[in-house]
């Protein structure tokens, strides 16, 4: 039973004997005792006072000494007003960490055959573009967040919808044809989805020179937009698309593989997969269908150029087009579609798209069509809705080819990390091919570290030179303790020390200790609290401070130099624990740890 646990049994039998009243445990809720008192939790008393008919001070002294006198966990009490500090013999923590020591995979929970089953979806790129850092923080905590849900004893299907059918994609494609001279990956060496980016970017160059020399002939912006042949011509490609021609079908076909290539490559450096992948050139014609459905059983409606619509105003909210009057699909007649064929396929108990703020709107209005239509699955959708991702110099834009482009991304990650290693010596003595692999394990430990500690809700501002510091904040700070970690216990297994278990379960412990065992122990409660509030956040900035606090301990306590054996092997089995925690905390934000540094 969990230390808190035990002690709310025993506040909520203290105020039954003392008071004769009965609280239930959400009344007795205690929380961590703050740094600058003395203590390990805290209990507020101020819920209490009607019962007691005291004042707070005399009410926490009383439930206090009761405590003292009665429970076999606490040793010794405070009072600061009306919070209550409650202090915990040291044989509870020495029991504490027993367990931790002798669960392999402390605070994850194993998944069950019949336990729920969550789809993530997470990723949804374009096939006109490469992947870029929006889509990066998208996959991270995409991934991330998978192996949460997974620690929380979930069953997880992660799965990605590939965008890859509409004008966008028939940009590139036109472009290709008339400007590509036959250019493919092999005979360019340049990489699918890079190739493939940069033609549409040559699109839009083209179409605002062409727009450029309407508009100087004296026509408006939207007369100018409406005479474009370059714009008509990629709306004609798609109607080919559509229609199924063979030529374009076989262009749009060779294209794409082009970029999935690449794609895949970029997942692989990034360290995400997927377990399923749906595309919507095969998931729109499903959104079709159901919208008509939808329209035959009078829940949408026709208007005259042949559109439909679906009325929310009964929920607030304005008219929705779902078909436009030509008969195409929009993105939330896609989305329709995919949900549906999602749920055709696994038995989902709950889904969650991880996708940025700006959709906000549109999965709000797709949780209220997929319950009018009569899914249940509907209103249980979970918009895992993130902010944007900006670089110090602002914003970024696809097709003006401004935009920070992933794999550049990961190749500067790799290579400051490199370098800067070698200016602190942390790769002397490595060959060539294990530096690479440090540079590589840290490079992508600041990338994924320096997005996961933020709150995914917020925007953010990602500083690659900031995110590579070996001090602070940051993934190589964590992953240089856990590297010191693994020094020190390779130094006392070759010294022939047995630290698998604690032999004195009598051990005087310094406060420090005991705050760094209650702070070790938290790590099931953290990935508990991730689950339910969906955020890895909470994760990185937990084990920052447990790496912050080990560091402490490091600094202030002898380890292999202790002359009390029992007390050199309790700091063994403590250090061997916290860089365990470490290990599973990185794991579950999809980041290696090195054992050297």
């Amino acid at each position: 039973m969990k230390i808190e646990t035990k002690l709310q049994e025993n506040v909520i039998e203290a105020i039954k004997e003392i008071y004769g009243q009965d609280i239930d445990a959400k009344q007795a809720e205690l929380q961590k005792t703050r740094k600058e008192f003395e203590g390990h939790f805290t209990l507020v008393v101020f819920p209490f006072l009607k019962i007691s008919k005291k004042n707070p001070e005399q009410t926490a002294q009383e439930i206090g000494e009761w405590l003292k006198k009665n429970s076999d966990e606490v040793t010794e009490y405070n009072v600061i007003k009306g919070f209550l500090n409650l202090v915990v013999k040291t044989s509870v923590w020495l029991d504490l960490l027993t367990q931790i020591n002798s669960e392999e995979q402390y605070g994850i929970i194993p998944v069950a055959k019949d336990a729920p089953l969550v789809m993530i979806e997470y990723s949804s790129p374009n096939t006109n573009k490469p992947l870029h850092l929006g889509h990066v923080r998208n996959n991270l905590l995409g991934y991330s967040l998978s192996e949460v849900m997974k620690a929380n004893g979930y069953n997880v299907v992660k799965t990605n919808i590939v965008n890859d059918r509409g004008i966008h994609i028939c940009k590139s494609m036109l472009a290709w044809q008339k400007w590509g001279n036959g250019v493919t990956p092999e005979s360019t060496g340049q990489k699918g989805d890079h190739l493939v980016g940069d033609f549409y970017v040559m699109f839009d160059k083209h179409y605002k020179a062409e727009l450029s020399e309407l508009k100087a002939s004296g026509l408006s912006d939207k007369e100018a937009e409406a005479k474009s042949l370059l714009m008509e011509e990629a709306r004609d490609m798609l109607r080919k698309w559509e229609a199924g021609d063979m030529e374009t079908v076989a262009l749009w076909e060779m294209m794409n593989s082009w970029v999935y290539a690449g794609f895949d490559e970029t997942y692989k450096r990034l360290g995400v997969d997927f377990d399923k992948i749906y595309y919507e050139s095969q998931t729109y014609l499903d959104g079709k269908e159901t919208v008509l459905d939808g329209l035959k059983k009078g829940i949408f409606y026709k208007k005259e150029d042949g559109s439909v619509w679906a009325n929310l105003e009964g929920e607030g909210l304005d008219h929705k087009l779902l078909l436009r009057g030509d008969g195409t699909s929009v993105y939330m007649t896609q989305d329709i579609g995919t949900a549906k064929l999602r749920f055709d396929d696994y038995p989902i108990n709950k889904m969650i798209y991880v996708v940025g703020n700006e959709q906000n709107y549109h999965f709000q209005v797709l949780s209220i069509l997929l319950d009018k239509l009569g899914f249940e699955f509907g209103k249980g959708l979970v918009h895992f809705s993130y902010g944007m991702v900006e670089l110090p110099e602002g914003k970024m834009k696809s097709r003006e080819g401004t935009v920070v482009d992933a794999d550049d991304l990961v190749d500067e990650m790799v290579s400051t990390a490199k370098e800067t290693s070698k200016e602190l010596g942390k790769l002397d003595g490595y060959t060539d091919e294990e530096a690479n692999n440090v540079a590589r394990i840290v490079g992508m430990g600041a990338l994924k570290y320096f997005i996961l500690k933020v709150d995914p809700k917020k925007n953010m501002t990602f500083n690659p030179k900031e995110s590579i510091d070996f001090n602070g904040n940051t993934g190589p700070f964590i992953q240089y303790t856990y590297a010191r970690i693994q020094s020190v216990l390779k130094k006392a297994t070759e010294q022939g020390l047995d630290f698998t278990g604690i032999s004195d379960k009598a051990l005087a412990l310094s406060e420090k200790e005991q705050g760094l065992i209650q702070l070790t122990g938290d790590f099931a409660n953290i990935v508990k609290q991730a689950g339910d509030e969906y955020n890895p956040a909470l994760i990185a900035n937990y084990i920052y401070e447990l790496v912050k606090e080990y560091n402490q301990f490091y600094h202030d306590f002898s380890i292999l130099k202790e002359e009390n054996e029992q007390l050199k092997e309790f700091r063994l089995v403590l250090s061997t624990n916290v860089a365990k925690i470490i290990r599973q905390g990185m794991s579950l934000l999809g980041i290696e740890v090195p054992d050297r540094m």
